[in-house]
């Protein structure tokens, strides 16, 4: 066993059974004429933790454990695009239009892409999830299956929804999780300081957080 530097207290794992979950660092999440600047928001706040994602990717990598990317996006006919998502926030380009870098959040588009700079290697699980949650509707849960997962780090956007969602999806089939506080970003910075205290509240009632460096450091040592 291994231990990671977390609140509310260290988290214990097993170096075999731990695999990092990088949640929709996308471009229309974090360039300017995406779909998230499109509601309104400051892309700035995702683009800044790029480099830090980055860090904990690569140290994932270096430790030869999984990396598993998630893409929120759509089919070409919108048929896994329920009204009650589409005509949600209120965009200058709703989900399935035409925008600067192509149909908003459509599966192929250039928009929809994985940052460059974070982009998946060969062997790397991509999970295309048209929710906000990384088991509905995807094979994400067979897949930590067959990798014999049961302890996951998770980074990305938003902090608030679909990496929380997740965490929570996840803590409900019995995954122990943590999030990797400086490696995850909302659009408001409230949001985000709330979700992590619920996260980690009541003894970690979905879960753990703690910085890149501690994570990265318990790699190390275990």
């Amino acid at each position: 066993m291994a231990e990671i530097a977390a609140q509310p207290f260290d988290f214990t794992f097993l170096p075999d059974t731990i695999a990092l979950v990088v949640i929709d660092m996308q471009r229309d999440f974090a360039e300017p004429g995406g779909f998230g600047a499109s509601l309104g928001n400051d892309v700035s706040r995702v683009q800044a933790i790029v480099p830090t994602v980055k860090k904990l990717i690569e140290g994932f990598r270096t430790a030869g454990l999984p990396v598993i990317h998630t893409m929120e996006c759509h089919k070409r006919d919108l048929s896994d695009l329920p009204p009650a998502k589409r005509n949600r926030g209120n965009p200058s380009i709703r989900i399935g239009d035409e925008g600067p870098m192509g149909r908003v959040l459509i599966s192929g588009e250039p928009g929809t892409a994985i940052l460059a700079e974070l982009a998946p290697v060969a062997g790397e699980i991509v999970i295309e999830k048209p929710g906000k949650g990384a088991f509905y509707a995807t094979p994400f849960g067979d897949e930590l299956k067959k990798l014999g997962a049961r302890q996951l780090v998770f980074a990305g956007v938003t902090t608030e929804v679909c990496v929380q969602t997740t965490m929570r999806e996840a803590n409900d089939r019995g995954y122990e999780c943590l999030l990797a506080e400086d490696a995850t970003e909302s659009y408001f910075p409230e949001f985000k300081a709330v979700a992590l205290a619920m996260i980690r509240a009541q003894g970690a009632i979905v879960g753990w957080t703690a910085t890149t460096d501690q994570v990265l450091e318990g790699l190390r040592n275990a």
